[in-house]
């Protein structure tokens, strides 16, 4: 079996994912170790779930806001969730909290533009970020699990997308419909990444040698 065979089943890309979290979760750990707490921590995209599964949500730890397009459920007196979008957040004051977190989101906005305001909004809101997306250039795209579908043109990936199921989401029979979902992701490179956060320090997550996807992290100004 090949690795990107390997990687297209979906049960173990789920296992592998869990692992990169837990690894990725340790540089996070390791970045606010000196910080004073309970750290204020807006999460954007984020899940009360997420938190217990990192074993990082006691009351002593972390006051948690957790920011959605929809509404959650919470039961920890430390969690809160509101609905609202990373891109806009001026129901926050300038370094309202003492850090950002987002995992896996701001590929989630279909243009450059998209993504710098969110990023213009997490580091005003945030006196520190932390921040994950995958890389453009790992060989498999990590929500449609399909090889190389990053570097594909829009009016392919939508074609596939029209043809099979593919990753994580189900076959969709119209094609503008998949050449709008198509377009509601937009994964980025490192230089790009850069550019949204120039004074941040960039994580190369790598696996088989092949940067999988990058953490960027730190203080604001």
């Amino acid at each position: 079996m090949s690795i990107l065979e390997f990687l297209a089943d979906n049960q173990r890309a789920l296992s592998l994912a869990n692992r990169f979290r837990r690894r990725r979760f340790e540089h996070f750990k390791h970045f606010v170790a000196s910080k004073k707490k309970p750290l204020k921590i807006l999460d954007i995209g984020g899940t009360e779930d997420f938190w217990e599964k990192m074993n990082y949500c006691s009351p002593a730890e972390v006051q948690v806001v957790l920011l959605n397009l929809f509404p959650q459920a919470v039961s920890r007196p430390n969690f809160s969730a509101l609905v609202g979008d990373g891109r806009n957040l001026a129901q926050f004051a300038a370094k309202e909290f003492d850090l950002v977190f987002s995992n896996s989101v701001i590929e989630h906005l279909g243009t450059l533009e998209e993504q710098k305001r969110m990023a213009d909004e997490v580091q005003r809101v945030g006196r520190s970020y932390f921040v994950q997306t995958p890389a453009k250039s790992f060989p498999l795209e990590p929500h449609f699990l399909f090889p190389f579908f990053a570097q594909l043109p829009e009016n392919c990936r939508a074609w596939l997308l029209t043809r099979f199921t593919l990753g994580w989401y189900g076959r969709i029979s119209s094609y503008d419909e998949a050449l709008s979902f198509v377009r509601s992701f937009r994964l980025l490179n490192e230089k790009e990444l850069r550019s949204l956060f120039p004074h941040g320090c960039l994580i190369h997550e790598k696996f088989c040698g092949l940067t999988k996807s990058y953490i960027v992290l730190g203080e604001t100004k």
